[in-house]
């Protein structure tokens, strides 16, 4: 008998991994308040009642809470409304886990960091410096003292998805390829560490059959800058001669992106290390493994 997992909030570029990854050996109810894809169901988390009595109608063995409000600019002028759904929905949902007695596991982001540090491993203390880290801190801090049974996982720059769930860094590159730009500016003063959907899911799954709860950071190797990512992608399509590449700063874009962003989100793997368990790749062959599948037909 397949064990079963309840996915909330599975509608983005990690639930589609995650579906991809799991739904072989285990069986899934995948949901969210964006249908989608036809294997999602209609649930809105933030609804507690429901939120409940979902997942104790499916019983599964494990919860994987994975949706959250991750637009740092809306979360900025949407206060309440992020920590409604970004800490208390995760409330929710350690409740629920600890009254059924399964694994949680709750996607935390290097975005909780305040920039100060080159590097971070799981022994720093977060340090949020705006409304979208610190509703994730919180959510964090949460699962770390009241949850009984967790899986914590910290993702940095996320890549997946494709053109139609990936509304990160890489999905704006390319859209600006798309539409003919011969001249793309990039921040040269933001650094981090980016982190594959594929290899996110593949390294949680391989946590949670070994047993290995408890939190942990999980990127891609290397660290890198926004600048150097940008690169890599017009290398990788073979567009460095066609497409000029501008160095600006932040302040550049500071109207459009208003939000504050730490300097470096730069995370070191140390726990996964410690435990022989790190299946992320270097970013620089997952970046060319996403291209290759996720934006073929899309050039």
């Amino acid at each position: 008998m397949k064990k079963k997992i309840f996915l909330s909030g599975a509608g983005g570029m990690l639930g589609e991994a995650f579906y991809n990854v799991f739904s072989q050996k285990y069986e899934l109810k995948c949901t969210d308040i964006d249908l989608n894809e036809d294997w999602l169901e209609y649930l809105d988390f933030r609804d507690s009642k429901k939120y409940k009595s979902s997942v104790e109608k499916f019983n599964p063995h494990y919860l994987f809470h994975i949706g959250a409000f991750t637009d740092l600019e809306y979360c900025e002028t949407n206060e309440s409304e992020t920590f409604r759904t970004n800490t208390e929905s995760v409330k929710n949902a350690v409740y629920i886990s600890n009254k059924l007695n399964i694994l949680l596991l709750y996607i935390s982001t290097a975005g909780i960091f305040d920039g100060s540090k080159e590097f971070y491993d799981e022994e720093d203390k977060p340090k949020p410096i705006g409304v979208y880290a610190k509703s994730k801190y919180d959510a964090e801090k949460f699962v770390l003292q009241n949850c009984k049974k967790f899986l914590i996982c910290r993702a940095g720059w996320m890549m997946g998805g494709g053109p139609n769930k990936d509304k990160k860094f890489i999905q704006k590159i390319m859209k600006q390829i798309k539409d003919g730009k011969k001249e793309i500016f990039v921040v040269n003063d933001k650094f981090g560490t980016p982190t594959y959907t594929y290899d996110f899911a593949k390294n949680t799954k391989a946590l949670i059959e070994t047993k290995n709860w408890g939190l942990y950071n999980m990127v891609c190797e290397g660290n890198t800058s926004r600048y150097e990512v940008a690169t890599e992608i017009l290398q990788i399509l073979n567009l460095q001669k066609s497409i000029k590449l501008t160095k600006v700063s932040s302040n550049f874009f500071s109207e459009l992106y208003f939000a504050r962003r730490p300097k470096s989100e730069n995370l070191l793997n140390k726990e996964l290390n410690k435990k022989g368990l790190n299946l992320m790749r270097s970013w620089r062959e997952t970046l060319r493994e996403y291209l290759k599948f996720s934006y073929s037909s899309y050039l």
